[in-house]
């Protein structure tokens, strides 16, 4: 695969880093993967013993779990149900739902399209200043938005929820970077029309553990669980889960952490001449004319970014690590 052709199926998503190597088979290894906005600083505790994965995951381990992702969500265990990714949730909605119509705020995220198109519901992009009179059965918002972190803020989301509860219609807030923007969450918000997805992956750095969380009305719940079967998750999602949410220091620590390498990231990017057109604590959206070719460049240096076909002249960058900064650094230094 030449330069070009990886260009294009980079597009799609984050991540494919076996893709990057085989299309630039000289690069430095290892990799610098900064195409995803994974935390590559992973929460570190314990993972499933040996005798945790010997067996089929237990119902009490799955409560559990629960029990404190709701707690550190700020709803109500009844209220939430763990998922294989929050990617899981949004290929099921369609299921669980029925409805006619969806709008989804965009550019966004391309798997909410996905899952309504292929599931035959009438689906189209609206502009943030649209969400607020949206007459579609189910509105989608991602806040913060992927890819570039544009953010609805609480009382916003909560008026919409609101009158669209009142009118029998949906809102679905997906909140997989929430963590980075924590004041402007709804996952405590009771309305009945009101679905909100999180994701584990991206902020605890664990994405391979595949596991999320709908949090919705009881009875939305009871209709998940029959769709998901017995065993949502694995084991490793069970303990690492239960492990993570409860770990409060560890989340107010990273928080700060991550923001403070975000102020050095831009800091970086500014002076390559990128212009920072948004992001969150774990990625920044830049925008230059020259997007394909910093692309490249990055590539050959061993440093996966992300491109955007809707934005041509937009690149990603996740946050790196702080001893990978100074590797950006030489990288960026070295285009001409």
């Amino acid at each position: 695969m030449h330069d070009a052709a990886f260009l294009t199926t980079a597009t799609r998503h984050g991540g494919g880093l076996m893709r990057a190597v085989a299309a630039y088979p000289d690069a430095p290894r290892p990799w610098l993967d900064l195409s995803t906005g994974i935390n590559p600083e992973p929460w570190r505790g314990a993972r499933a013993a040996e005798a945790e994965l010997n067996r089929l995951p237990d119902p009490g381990a799955l409560q559990a779990l629960e029990t404190a992702a709701a707690s550190a969500f700020g709803c109500a265990p009844q209220r939430t149900a763990a998922t294989a990714g929050a990617e899981a949730a949004i290929r099921l909605l369609p299921l669980l739902l029925g409805v006619r119509s969806v709008e989804i705020v965009g550019p966004t995220y391309g798997a909410h399209a996905e899952a309504w198109r292929a599931a035959g519901v009438a689906t189209r992009l609206i502009a943030p200043d649209q969400a607020a009179t949206s007459q579609a059965g189910v509105l989608v918002i991602v806040n913060p938005n992927n890819p570039d972190g544009r953010l609805t803020r609480r009382a916003d989301l909560i008026a919409m929820a609101r009158a669209r509860s009142e009118a029998g219609r949906w809102l679905v807030v997906d909140e997989s970077f929430i963590e980075c923007a924590p004041d402007d969450s709804v996952s405590d918000l009771a309305e009945p029309g009101l679905i909100v997805l999180r994701s584990f992956g991206k902020f605890y750095g664990l994405a391979g553990v595949r596991l999320g969380f709908m949090l919705a009305a009881p009875d939305l719940i009871s209709r998940l669980r029959a769709l998901l079967g017995d065993w949502p998750v694995g084991a490793d999602a069970l303990i690492m889960g239960r492990g993570a949410y409860a770990d409060s220091g560890w989340r107010r620590r990273t928080q700060t952490a991550l923001a403070d390498r975000a102020d050095r990231l831009d800091d970086l990017l500014v002076r390559a001449g990128f212009q920072i057109i948004g992001g969150t604590s774990l990625f920044r959206m830049t925008r230059t004319p020259h997007a394909a070719p910093w692309f490249q460049h990055l590539c050959r240096a061993g440093v996966l970014t992300r491109p955007f076909d809707h934005t041509p002249d937009a690149l990603r960058f996740g946050v790196p690590t702080e001893r990978d900064l100074p590797r950006l650094a030489r990288a960026l230094e070295t285009f001409s």
